[in-house]
């Protein structure tokens, strides 16, 4: 197993680009339009992750080996960066981002409760709950 501080790490540094690029993206949004912001941010990934495919080589040509439906995980990205186009102006970067965060921890576990797109099943169990409430909580406190 991977030494705690990688993972660690690794979580932060992808929680502080999300932090990033939640506001970049809603400014793309105020000035362009939500499609315009999707399909800018996208590309630029697709640009981004197409170096390193360069690089050391692509598994591209297995796409179809994939379940039919991850195909579109892509979609919501329109949903994450519509999201943050429209509640950034509103609320502010904490906020959305702690909402955005609440969200992700909801479905994160009904996914391990069930063991749904492939999680680890893992039941949801009292103190779970009980985190889970502390971050509702919190999302109210941040955004009221």
């Amino acid at each position: 197993m991977q030494s705690l501080l990688i993972i660690i790490s690794i979580g932060l540094i992808a929680g502080m680009a999300i932090g990033v690029q939640a506001p970049m993206s809603s400014m793309i949004t105020q000035r362009m339009g939500m499609f315009e912001s999707v399909f800018i941010i996208h590309l630029g990934g697709a640009v981004a992750a197409l170096i390193p495919l360069i690089i050391w080589g692509s598994k591209l040509h297995l796409w179809r080996e994939v379940p039919w439906y991850t195909l579109g995980a892509g979609a919501f990205g329109l949903i994450v960066i519509s999201a943050m186009g429209f509640l950034i102006p509103r609320i502010g970067v904490a906020p959305a981002l702690i909402l955005l965060l609440a969200g992700q921890l909801v479905i994160g576990s009904v996914l391990d409760h069930y063991g749904w797109l492939g999680a680890v099943q893992r039941p949801i169990e009292l103190s779970r709950v009980l985190g889970l409430a502390v971050v509702m909580l919190g999302v109210w406190l941040t955004v009221k």
